[in-house]
């Protein structure tokens, strides 16, 4: 192996990120299988690069044994003593077997399986380096568009948005840049493929850690997020210190840590109301802005009955029944909403503070 090959491994290494070792145990591998086609040779076989030396030599194996029944493979125990007499039993002997023109045809067969495993290699490294940022934030630029994907550059690889985790609300146009989720990492046979998204749930919640210190540092906590990518989404917070307002801490002085959010997903409408563990409690505040009257449960199908105020009825709704739906999901109750008026008679309502903390209303955009 001459200096050249060394310093172009090293090379590759610098630029690839891909170690020598793993290039030489390639081409280790492979002069053992030229050595044996371009020979016609069976017996077992090692390749060792020496890298101070700069050369190659193949050495055939031998194991000790009391009969010889393949010579190719084997050694007797008189004959390994002759050698040395610290041979036992069992012990495998080498013996360089080094052709004369071996470097030659080795550099010709191997070439093609050294390539094959430095892009082994490489897609192994991408995907290792690519699972790390499973579920976060990246940056990616818009290189091209599909029927069926958007194409970023998030590094080194061309990552994927499907049409699902497109904003409905967003065009995206060659050298856009933004940010994205991570939503899943796969090691293909073709290499490395990086799925990205902006309509995922946790793409919000990775904003606000960026956002909010008190979010990252676990002082906050985010409980639900209920989304509906580039309209609107509910998230529920809390904190167990009680000198800190969860919601308020969220939302940012006049409004500027939540404001980002909103710039960054294009003007989708955030609420942001307190976690309660009292379930009517959390029901009445995930139904923000509208004012709830009484929770009544029925726990066998994990459901309940919300009773409003008739003229906050469709509020309380939502357009397209939006409020509603996003309540169901960031609390885990199927939620039913009556006016009133419409309830003759409720038995042992629970009854949520219609009136709750101004806090509970955290954006301007809650109005439907």
């Amino acid at each position: 192996m001459s200096k050249e090959m060394l310093s172009a491994f090293e090379a590759l290494e610098k630029e690839k990120g891909i170690k020598k070792e793993v290039i030489i145990d390639a081409l280790e591998a492979a002069l053992v299988s030229a050595y044996k086609r371009n020979y016609n040779k069976a017996q077992n076989v090692e390749v060792i690069f020496d890298e101070k030396k700069s050369d190659i030599k193949v050495y055939a194996l031998k194991e000790v044994v009391e009969e010889v029944f393949d010579d190719r493979l084997e050694i007797s125990f008189p004959d390994a003593l002759k050698i040395n007499k610290a041979y036992e039993l069992g012990d495998v002997l080498k013996f360089e077997v080094t052709p004369k023109d071996f470097g030659r045809i080795a550099a010709q067969t191997a070439k093609q399986v050294i390539m094959q495993r430095v892009r082994e290699a490489e897609r192994t490294n991408i995907f290792d380096e690519y699972s790390q940022y499973q579920d976060e934030v990246v940056q990616g630029e818009v290189q091209r568009q599909d029927n069926k994907f958007v194409y970023m550059n998030v590094g080194r690889v061309e990552a994927l948005m499907s049409r699902a985790d497109q904003m409905p609300n967003e065009t995206y146009k060659p050298h856009d840049r933004i940010k994205v989720l991570v939503s899943k990492v796969d090691n293909t046979t073709k290499g490395p493929q990086v799925f990205v998204s902006r309509t995922h749930a946790d793409l919000v919640k990775r904003l606000f850690e960026r956002e909010v210190p008190e979010i990252y540092d676990g002082t906050v906590e985010i409980v639900s997020i209920a989304r509906e990518a580039g309209d609107r989404t509910k998230m529920a917070v809390r904190s167990d210190n009680k000198n800190i307002d969860a919601v308020g801490t969220c939302v940012g002085q006049k409004g500027a840590r939540v404001q980002t959010i909103v710039d960054e997903l294009g003007g989708e409408n955030m609420d942001i109301i307190n976690y309660e563990e009292d379930p009517s409690d959390y029901i009445a505040n995930a139904l923000n802005p509208a004012e709830v009257i009484a929770v009544q449960f029925d726990e066998a199908q994990n459901s309940c009955l919300v009773i409003v105020p008739d003229y906050q009825l469709s509020l309380a709704i939502g357009k397209r029944g939006q409020n509603v739906r996003l309540a169901a999901r960031l609390t885990g109750y199927k939620i039913d909403i009556k006016a009133e008026s419409e309830v003759e008679f409720v038995e042992d309502p629970e009854v949520a503070d219609s009136n709750s903390d101004s806090s509970n209303d955290t954006s301007e955009n809650t109005e439907e």
